[in-house]
């Protein structure tokens, strides 16, 4: 996960982390998409969470196979124009009713569980 510098992210890592091993995070200092276009050069994949015009759908989306970075845009504004230009593949989550955003950490995990291939 790439995080901004924010002095109280590490406090509320250690009060969510429910898992056997640390987490692994990438503090960033300076502009996302240079970080996110280092890491398509060291063969990533970049993915994005988001709804475009190319976007697939979440049961679509193919178990990975090698690194694969993530990105999950703000609730309201979404992934900006910037990190959209280096996604590999944009995936949406299909929603019933009125609501057009998943909360992050709950979309985060859709998509994790399924390229980990769990269901």
């Amino acid at each position: 996960m790439a995080v901004p510098r924010r002095p109280w992210v590490p406090d509320a890592l250690n009060h969510g982390n429910t898992l056997r091993h640390r987490q692994c995070v990438h503090w960033i200092d300076g502009r996302v998409d240079r970080w996110l276009q280092r890491q398509r050069d060291g063969g990533s994949a970049i993915l994005g969470v988001e709804l475009t015009d190319e976007s697939i759908r979440l049961a679509d989306l193919p178990v990975t196979r090698k690194r694969t970075v993530i990105v999950l845009g703000h609730e309201s504004t979404g992934i900006p124009p910037e990190g959209l230009e280096l996604l590999d593949l944009a995936v949406e989550i299909p929603m019933l009713g009125t609501g057009h955003s998943l909360n992050v950490a709950v979309a985060g995990s859709l998509v994790l569980y399924k390229l980990a291939g769990l269901c």
